[in-house]
């Protein structure tokens, strides 16, 4: 795993200097701590940091071909490239490494652009190619490996890992997008390929760029794959659950190839667990597995965890952590470059911290809930699509929306009587009621928490066109597809991959995700929904198919997840850090914000009555962001001035 930055002059004229990319290529030396280079010339400029792990002797970059016309600079791993190998040799590649790495460069002088359809892995590279005069970027399909990149004021096109390296340039503008500000607080998260500056942009999920010397057009990223929902494999549940588990297997059994020490996360959670048996299958040597408990019986699933561990003997690790942990806020803040409100970081920081202790690749679960229905809200959605699918949409507006606008918000009653959510969700059509349960703060929160010249600035623009977009090309009729589909354009790469990738780059650990494998999640694309979500039952199939192989309990007892207490800080050690920072002048002065609103969130929470830990905590994230990432620079908001009335 590694950390990747570049500099291009589409006109080849300008030169860049050593010192500006290492300079920026060094903001991310989390990435890599193992090695370091940069390649330079003329209208070109390419800077890598390594983490070893596979080819430790001969896998440095940036990586050429053996004339020096083709070169690279990659961050990820392709689990094929053991079999591609051979076939290039076929072709007359010659190979003076052993690296996955080299296997894309001839890849791509053999196949071109096609050369994407036969990588299997995770992964985020810039391809230079000098005969050809064009620069290659491509990311891997599900999103895990990051890859952001802008145009400058001064035409030159900037790209790396982090957005850390667009912004350690000196001539690159931190004007915040005040479209990415209302994506935040709808989703807690910048989703691709939007960031929170305007003039930065995130390479999609399995989309390329190309850009062309001479060319002096701003090229867009192109798509190379997507998933079908099909939804019409017939196969049985018992053949379904066999080739389930051997696909697992074949996934596993790639992502367990490295040359450093390898273990897996184990949370005692089904995903993670049935990794874990699958490893313990593979392997002659017990698995290194790391988990993390915390002192809070509420939040603490290491029980499960031992339950696995010791069932398959694993060389377990366990650290538990204090349920007020709560002391990485600026240090999340800089490791994610924008606001990132999900606070399930603190916990996939800690687990990373400690798993790096032991291993350097660590596989995780992540994805599994994605591709077989294991949310609880793809249940509710069912649940609501068979009432609105009763009910014209007209009808369901006006009595519905009557109903939820008359019903009070009870957030200090049992989970059965906090109905408003569903009622409002059933007056709208299928994805503004999916964003609707998604967002962090719904619409009508949105516009109460934003001034009013901040509400004219987004100029109508609403965070449910992210889902309207995705929508329009998910090619599916299917409500649980649809919004699986949802989810791995959101969710699965703005939030979920970019939280595992940020907090295990810190510590120079290298994360794989067996159930993102492509051609697993294109097999589960094929299985009937009635197979991921039975009888209330979530990832049905994965289940039933690793019975033979997991305790009972860990299959079946209620998804807890890595939470934290947010609304306990909120109103205990960290009152006077929230009240700071909510209205601190960093965000009265914004322009973001009505004053009055985020006084009234801090009354109403502290007095009890009201839950606002999520809208409290994305303010205090979004303060720590400012700080953190703009005052620094001395930059300038790009909005109005802030809505200033007494508290």
């Amino acid at each position: 795993m590694c950390g990747i930055s570049g500099l291009f002059d589409a006109q080849g004229t300008r030169a860049f200097s050593r010192d500006l990319i290492s300079r920026i290529n060094d903001v991310q030396a989390h990435r890599g701590p193992d090695e370091d280079d940069v390649h330079l010339e003329p209208g070109l400029a390419l800077g890598h940091r390594r983490l070893s792990v596979i080819d430790l002797a001969t896998g440095k970059q940036p990586l050429f071909n053996e004339d020096g016309t083709v070169g690279i600079v990659f961050n990820g791993e392709i689990y094929n490239y053991l079999e591609l190998m051979p076939e290039l040799k076929a072709l007359g590649y010659h190979f003076r490494t052993r690296s996955d790495t080299e296997v894309i460069v001839h890849a791509w002088q053999a196949w071109g652009e096609a050369c994407l359809s036969r990588l299997r892995g995770m992964f985020s590279f810039a391809l230079w190619d000098r005969n050809r005069q064009t620069l290659f970027l491509a990311r891997d399909r599900m999103g895990v490996k990051p890859m952001h990149y802008a145009w400058l004021p001064d035409g030159s096109f900037i790209f790396g890992s982090e957005l850390k390296v667009l912004t350690a340039h000196p001539g690159f503008v931190r004007d915040i997008d005040p479209l990415a500000v209302e994506d935040y607080f709808s989703f807690g998260y910048v989703p691709d390929p939007r960031c929170i500056y305007r003039d930065a942009h995130k390479l999609p999920a399995a989309h390329c760029l190309t850009l062309r010397r001479g060319d002096s057009a701003q090229a867009e990223p192109v798509p190379y794959w997507d998933v079908h929902f099909s939804n019409d494999n017939s196969i049985g549940l018992a053949d379904a659950q066999a080739e389930l588990r051997e696909r697992v297997k074949e996934s596993v059994r790639l992502r367990m190839i490295a040359d450093v020490p390898l273990g897996a996360f184990l949370s005692g959670g089904v995903d993670s667990s049935a990794v874990v048996a699958t490893m313990a299958g593979l392997s002659d040597t017990p698995v290194h597995t790391c988990a993390i408990g915390f002192d809070d019986p509420r939040f603490n699933e290491s029980a499960f965890a031992q339950q696995v561990a010791d069932r398959y003997r694993t060389d377990h690790k366990l650290e538990i952590v204090s349920s007020n942990d709560f002391d990485l806020i600026d240090t999340l803040a800089r490791l994610y470059d924008e606001p990132f409100a999900d606070s399930s970081a603190i916990p996939t920081y800690r687990v990373c911290q400690m798993a790096r202790k032991h291993v350097t690749v660590a596989l995780s679960g992540d994805g599994g809930d994605e591709s077989l229905g294991g949310y609880r809200r793809y249940r509710m959605h069912q649940g609501e699509e068979s009432v609105r699918n009763c009910l014209p949409h007209g009808l369901r507006r006006t009595l519905f929306g009557a109903v939820a606008q008359m019903y009070p918000k009870a957030d200090w009653a049992p989970r059965p009587l906090r109905a408003k959510t569903t009622l409002q969700a059933l007056a709208m059509d299928s994805v503004q009621a999916y964003h609707h349960s998604m967002s962090h703060l719904r619409a009508e929160q949105r516009q109460a928490l934003f001034s009013s010249a901040f509400l004219r600035s987004l100029g109508g623009y609403s965070a449910v066109e992210v889902f309207r977009h995705y929508a329009r090309q998910a090619q599916t009729d299917d409500p649980l597809a649809l919004i699986q589909y949802l989810d791995y354009k959101t969710w699965l790469v703005g939030d979920i991959n970019t939280k595992v990738d940020r907090a295990s780059m810190a510590h120079s650990l290298e994360v794989r995700e067996p159930l993102m494998d492509h051609q697993l999640v294109e097999w589960l694309a094929t299985l009937p929904s009635g197979m991921k979500i039975r009888g209330g039952e979530g990832k049905y199939v994965l289940k039933k198919a690793f019975e033979p192989l997991l305790p009972h309990d860990v299959l079946y007892r209620p998804k807890m997840g890595f939470s934290v207490p947010l609304a306990s800080w909120l109103r205990g050690p960290l009152a006077q850090r929230m009240k700071e920072s909510v209205l601190s002048p960093r965000m009265l002065a914004s322009g973001f914000f009505n004053a009055n609103t985020l006084q009234t969130l801090i009354n109403q929470h502290m007095g009890g009555h009201h839950d606002h830990s999520t809208a409290l905590w994305m303010l205090i994230m979004f303060d720590a962001f400012l700080r953190e990432a703009m005052e620094p620079a001395r930059a300038v908001v790009s909005t109005a001035t802030s809505e200033r009335v007494s508290a």
